[in-house]
């Protein structure tokens, strides 16, 4: 899906309004690990009135037009427990941010002195969402359930109090700024869960094929097939040793449940 230039405005407007207002409230370089879930927030809906509304014993981020949107940044199985509630009375929407290009920083606890930015060598995509889809794998066939991965570029500040002699591994990460929309998937049928099916498969492929086509290690590509085979956008088609086979499903030319 490719992001229009009014996108692109009203998210950077989004990030200046949520970094001044927790700059002014704490200081700068107080940011909290929140600024991500608050400008996602803000970028689906600027109106205050609709953040933050009760529904059952929960809070939805927001709710609009009869419409739910939960801003997740991880941990989807503590979702489960709003889903049984939200499900029941209203279309929900997850959205889940994916750092595509991210830049790091390193603060000194001891100095307060943060270190020049250097960019991570890793790129984010759609299939960093695969481990967190497969704790709510049972609802993602629920037709009210609809899902928005949105890839963006951040700036991370991490602290320098890890285990190993660079203290950086085991380090605790401070916030996560955005600085940019890259692009969104949407996904509001089950056959819109093609976006997570690579280009390139032979007509019957195994796990380790699609993990060579989506660039992926083999057991978040295992993981995948599992979740798309229980929506029915991939069907087993027998063996090849001990791996299974997978031809594409009906769902993904048919849009309808299995």
């Amino acid at each position: 899906m490719s992001i229009c230039a009014n996108d692109e405005l009203l998210f950077t407007r989004a990030c200046e309004k949520i970094i001044r207002q927790e700059r002014e409230r704490q200081g700068i370089g107080t940011l909290q690990e929140k600024t991500v879930h608050a400008v996602l927030k803000n970028f689906y809906e600027p109106e205050s009135s609709h953040q933050e509304i009760r529904v059952g014993n929960f809070v939805a981020d927001i709710l609009r037009d009869n419409e739910i949107i939960e801003i997740q940044t991880r941990g989807f199985n503590k979702l489960r427990n709003k889903l049984d509630t939200f499900l029941k009375y209203y279309p929900v929407t997850i959205v889940y941010p994916i750092i595509h290009t991210k830049w790091l920083y390193w603060i000194d606890e001891a100095t307060g002195e943060v270190s020049q930015k250097r960019k991570s060598p890793k790129r984010g995509t759609p299939y960093d969402a695969i481990p967190e889809l497969y704790k709510i794998k049972p609802y993602l066939t629920d037709p009210n359930l609809h899902l928005c991965l949105v890839l963006i570029n951040a700036e991370e500040y991490r602290l320098l109090n890890g285990w190993s002699r660079d203290r950086k591994k085991g380090s605790t990460r401070y916030d996560r700024i955005p600085t940019a929309l890259v692009d969104e998937f949407y996904i509001g049928s089950l056959s819109d869960y093609g976006c997570l099916i690579p280009e390139g498969l032979p007509e019957e492929f195994t796990s380790a094929d699609f993990a060579k086509a989506a660039q992926i290690p083999r057991g978040r590509a295992q993981t995948a097939l599992t979740i798309l085979h229980y929506i029915g956008a991939v069907a087993r088609s027998g063996k090849q040793g001990r791996s299974y086979c997978y031809r594409l499903g009906d769902v993904l030319f048919k849009g309808t449940a299995p």
